[in-house]
């Protein structure tokens, strides 16, 4: 086969994305005839079937949709060079794009991107979601890196990989008004009286908290329930409840006054690293790896 024209899987794409070729045309204020032929080109470089006809449009065969996928990668990470070139060039420092999984704790996200955050050029853009939001903005390049509590999916064509970065015990603590020496002494039995806050259900440590309590027989008064560990600190530390945090977390709460630990469990919260194979040699991404090998 020969050499790829690059300029040829341009054209293609931009049909297979207008749906058409006189939309293409359009867009590329250029001649049907002329991409037509460049397509055509495309298909016998390849030797398969791109294009189809579709009513007054055109649809992509199976191979143009293998091909599109792969156009689609190259050209979004193409319209990226130009942001990135600008701000090597002018000095505006390293772009890292992190997505933060719903129920993870944020305290202990933060101590994880600590090699990173001590980057001095460092750009940081944050985005927290639901696990396959985030997972689908990393495939397209969108995302540099996820810390999520579950590793990376088991599907090929992702080509996504994953470590864990955290295995850290889970303790309590809560508003030193609330807690008292009894309720210590009678931890985690406590937490059937006291004012709880806890994960939301689709948390990974949601799931491992309510194995806990089951395998105690004990039913929590549950008050507050939140996606955000670091806002449910926040409310706990204002007086709702006593909530958990895993210990890699711990010294981010003493920026909260006023907090007393209630008790430690064998209960673990797992945080991993999920990157795809382009992203895992991102400077600050081999960082934050590199310092828990």
């Amino acid at each position: 086969m020969s050499a790829l024209n690059y300029r040829h899987l341009y054209y293609f794409w931009v049909v297979a994305k207008e749906g058409g070729f006189s939309r293409a045309a359009d867009r590329l204020d250029m001649a049907i005839q002329t991409i037509s032929a460049q397509v055509r080109e495309l298909e016998k470089s390849l030797g398969y079937q791109l294009l189809k006809p579709l009513g007054r449009g055109v649809t992509m065969t199976e191979a143009g949709q293998a091909a599109y996928a792969r156009a689609e990668e190259i050209f979004q990470i193409g319209q990226r060079i130009a942001q990135e070139v600008q701000q090597a060039a002018s000095g505006q420092g390293v772009r890292l794009a992190v997505g933060l999984s719903d129920g993870i704790s944020k305290l202990a996200a933060h101590k994880l991107l600590g090699p990173a955050l001590a980057c001095p050029e460092l750009q940081l853009l944050c985005h927290e979601g639901e696990f396959d939001h985030l997972i689908s903005e990393l495939a397209l390049h969108h995302l540099d890196l996820v810390l999520a509590g579950q590793s990376a999916p088991h599907n090929a064509n992702l080509r996504l990989s994953s470590q864990l970065l955290s295995s850290s015990e889970v303790c309590w603590y809560g508003p030193s008004t609330q807690i008292h020496k009894a309720d210590v002494d009678q931890f985690p039995q406590s937490l059937s009286r006291l004012p709880v806050l806890l994960p939301t259900q689709h948390s990974p440590l949601r799931a491992s908290l309510d194995r806990w309590f089951d395998g105690l027989q004990i039913q929590p008064r549950v008050v507050g329930e939140f996606e955000d560990s670091a806002l449910m600190s926040v409310f706990g530390a204002r007086g709702l409840g006593v909530f958990p945090v895993s210990t890699m977390g711990e010294e981010d709460l003493a920026l909260m006054k006023g907090l007393k630990l209630l008790g430690k469990t064998e209960v673990k919260e797992d945080i991993h690293a999920i990157f795809t194979r382009r992203s895992r040699h991102h400077p600050l991404v081999e960082m934050v790896v590199r310092a828990v090998d």
